[in-house]
């Protein structure tokens, strides 16, 4: 039986249920009657066997699983940095206030429409995925029992057309070349102090192997293999390693850089590679142009070079061709020009 007593202080009603089998229950309430129909309720799901204690819900908040999710399961994650600063955007919205209990999707479209302002759908999705995946977490890992129906299920994602279809002419990338061999380095008085002595060669490099930003920088000599023309790329963006062949102007420009220490790219930051990276596309007139669009065209070189699209995925690291058809290739119908010249369907 349920204990439903009167507190002293402050005039409410507190119900107590202790059953075998089941945690003591605690809840206070403003009304005695509604405490006597909640007891009731509690007691009638014991006795079906179908009651789940959701007091872990109903006293954590989304703003509470948020920080433990920054604190305990970001800094594992090679993307660190970007994840610990969207938690810290979300957790200034007032979503994060909300009880999991009491948590809705009405909740959660009204946020979806706070960040719409000025962020692009992928963006949105991005921030209620990772809100999904914080639900999940403490549904699966902590322990926490959540309402069966999962809120954030509730909620359309937004249509997502961003696919990237910019390409470079061989003469557009060599400007690019030629820009980024003219990047100087300046002291806080503007003085000239000497030149970017590495982003011309990590732009040939990307575009003669595809390799990510990532993979470039953390390149050392311990994981080139001169006499085999090989490079292994340690730990790569989706955590495996791969051996990638070498074409001769890559294993050149990494000889002319056996000098500058035990990497090849001696990149300062991320911040100072992007600033002379915005000099370097400005300056060749390529504002739209990202450093990892290098990848793009140099799987699209590949592809028109004759090799096929499985020995390129051995190279680019593409689990699936589908993405590496879909989004690198970016073959344009100027490519296909003189092979469907060849085609012959019969005399006419």
């Amino acid at each position: 039986m349920a204990v439903i007593r009167k507190r002293k202080h402050n005039s409410n009603w507190q119900v107590i249920i202790r059953k075998k089998g089941y945690p003591d229950i605690y809840r206070t309430f403003l009304d005695k009657s509604v405490a006597v129909k909640w007891s009731k309720a509690i007691e009638s799901q014991m006795d079906r066997r179908v009651f789940e204690d959701m007091s872990g819900a109903e006293s954590t908040t989304l703003r509470s699983l948020l920080i433990k999710y920054r604190d305990e399961i970001i800094p594992d994650y090679k993307s660190c940095r970007g994840l610990t600063y969207n938690v810290n955007m979300l957790l200034k919205y007032k979503i994060c206030y909300y009880s999991l209990l009491n948590l809705t999707s009405a909740h959660i479209n009204e946020f979806k429409k706070q960040i719409s302002v000025g962020r692009a759908n992928k963006t949105i999705n991005g921030y209620l995925s990772l809100l999904n995946n914080v639900w999940e977490l403490a549904r699966k890992n902590w322990g926490i029992v959540l309402p069966a129906q999962n809120p954030f299920k509730l909620v359309s994602y937004l249509k997502v057309q961003n696919e990237r279809t910019i390409t470079l002419t061989d003469k557009e990338f060599s400007r690019l070349i030629t820009e980024a061999e003219k990047l100087v380095v300046k002291n806080s008085k503007h003085k000239v102090i000497g030149k970017v002595n590495y982003l011309a060669d990590m732009i040939k490099f990307a575009g003669l192997t595809a390799c990510r930003y990532s993979e470039i920088i953390k390149l050392t000599k311990n994981d080139v293999d001169f006499e085999r023309r090989t490079a292994t790329l340690i730990d790569t963006k989706n955590g495996e390693t791969r051996t990638i062949p070498l074409p001769k102007q890559a294993l050149e420009i990494l000889k002319s850089r056996r000098t500058f220490g035990d990497k090849f790219f001696q990149v300062k930051s991320r911040e100072a590679f992007r600033n002379y990276w915005d000099r370097c596309r400005i300056n060749a007139e390529l504002p739209e142009f990202r450093f990892h669009d290098i990848r793009s065209h140099a799987i699209r070189a590949m592809l028109k070079s004759g090799m096929q699209a499985i020995e390129v995925a051995q190279v680019s690291g593409h689990k699936t061709l589908n993405v590496l058809y879909k989004r690198y290739s970016r073959i344009t119908a100027e490519d296909l020009i003189d092979k469907v010249s060849n085609i012959v369907v019969g005399k006419f």
